[in-house]
């Protein structure tokens, strides 16, 4: 028994781990994240539309002794506060285009997609050219948990990811309030990497206080932070069947679509 227990606990640490950072969509008031890996595969898929890059690795996180605020909700356990963001980027360029050219267009396009398409507070993008590359400049982009924030060391065993694991119908209160997420237009479906249930309600009683947390991938051609808010509302309403015990929600987007 206890070695299923480690075991467990083992694979929730890994799983954690793979998703990186939980970084704030929007503002205070949208009670947003989204996981570090799922914005960066987004972000990837644009920049692989870049002539002359090929990405290397991608982190996001926040810009160092920058001021954040207090979200007007509860976050996930160890997601960052709102605040400005910093993209680190390393990649190769292309021996037939200047790689200052090829930099600036990144940057560029990591910017405007992180803030137009994402809704991500970015405020800047580090860049780092790690060598010079011949032939066809097509990137197909990160497959893995391992590569997509940071490449895999050479001659690395190859590692295969975990399982993935639907997580079973809730019943009773939750369970309506799944039904109720998962009906919001630009949600593709509710997510669980970590294990437990998509929704999650919390209560306080001093003072009395109810708390939803929602999980979700977004679908195809749809904006992330705009299903989230839909979401919040959607959920918020749903669940506040006594107007005296106020009722706050948030929104983890663990996928998006291409």
């Amino acid at each position: 028994m206890e070695e299923v227990k480690t075991e467990a606990l083992m694979q929730s640490v890994r799983g954690r781990l793979g998703l990186g950072r939980l970084l704030p969509l929007g503002g205070p008031d949208d009670g947003t994240w989204i996981t570090e890996q799922a914005a960066v595969r987004a972000l990837w898929r644009k920049a692989a539309g870049v002539p002359g890059v090929r990405l290397e690795s991608m982190r996001i996180g926040p810009v160092p002794d920058e001021p954040v605020l207090e979200s007007a909700v509860r976050p996930p356990v160890g997601a960052l506060p709102p605040g400005p963001l910093r993209i680190e980027a390393a990649f190769t360029g292309s021996v037939t285009l200047p790689v200052p050219q090829a930099a600036e267009q990144l940057r560029t396009t990591l910017l405007k997609a992180a803030g137009e398409e994402l809704g991500l507070g970015t405020a800047r993008v580090d860049l780092r050219v790690t060598d010079l590359h011949e032939g066809p400049e097509a990137d197909g982009g990160p497959q893995t948990a391992e590569n997509v924030m940071t490449p895999p060391a050479h001659n690395a065993p190859t590692r295969s990811s975990a399982p993935v694991t639907e997580p079973a119908p809730p019943r009773g209160p939750i369970g309506e309030l799944a039904d109720v997420a998962s009906a919001v237009p630009g949600v593709a479906r509710l997510t669980a990497p970590l294990g437990g249930h998509p929704v999650r309600v919390t209560h306080q009683d001093d003072p009395p206080a109810r708390h939803i947390q929602v999980q979700l991938a977004v679908a195809p051609g749809r904006h992330p932070l705009e299903v989230a808010r839909a979401v919040r509302d959607a959920v918020t309403v749903a669940a506040t069947s006594d107007a005296r015990v106020p009722t706050t929600a948030a929104v983890l987007i663990t996928e998006t679509a291409a």
